[in-house]
C-alpha cells in the first residue's frame, strides 16, 4: 500500500473540479483506491507516462475529459497526485511536473 501525498495545486484544483457539478468524486476514490493499493487499472483511464519529464510522470482519464497526473515513487512508496482537472486546463498551457 502506497502512502498518499497531495499538493497544493491538486487541492485547488480538485475542488474546482466537484464543486462545479460536472465530475462525480465517487469516480476519483474509484481510481484513487486503486493506486494507493496498486491494483491494475481498467484499460478505460488509458494510464500511461507523460514523455519528456523530468520524473517519471503518469495521466490517466477519470472519465473522458477529467485528468489526473500523478507520480510513484517505488523506494519510498508515496503515491503524489500532482494535478488534475481536464486538457484544457493542464494542458491549454505549456505545464512543468
Amino acid at each position: 500500500m502506497l502512502k498518499l501525498r497531495k499538493t497544493s495545486l491538486f487541492k485547488k484544483q480538485y475542488k474546482k473540479m466537484i464543486s462545479s457539478g460536472q465530475y462525480k468524486e465517487e469516480d476519483f476514490v474509484e481510481v484513487l483506491k486503486k493506486l494507493v493499493n496498486q491494483e491494475p487499472l481498467d484499460e478505460k483511464y488509458n494510464d500511461h507516462s507523460l514523455v519528456g519529464q523530468k520524473r517519471p510522470v503518469r495521466e490517466l482519464h477519470i472519465n473522458p475529459d477529467w485528468l489526473l497526473i500523478y507520480l510513484i515513487d517505488d523506494e519510498e512508496l508515496i503515491l503524489t497526485v500532482v494535478q488534475t482537472g481536464n486538457h484544457s486546463d493542464l494542458f491549454g498551457h505549456k505545464q512543468q511536473f
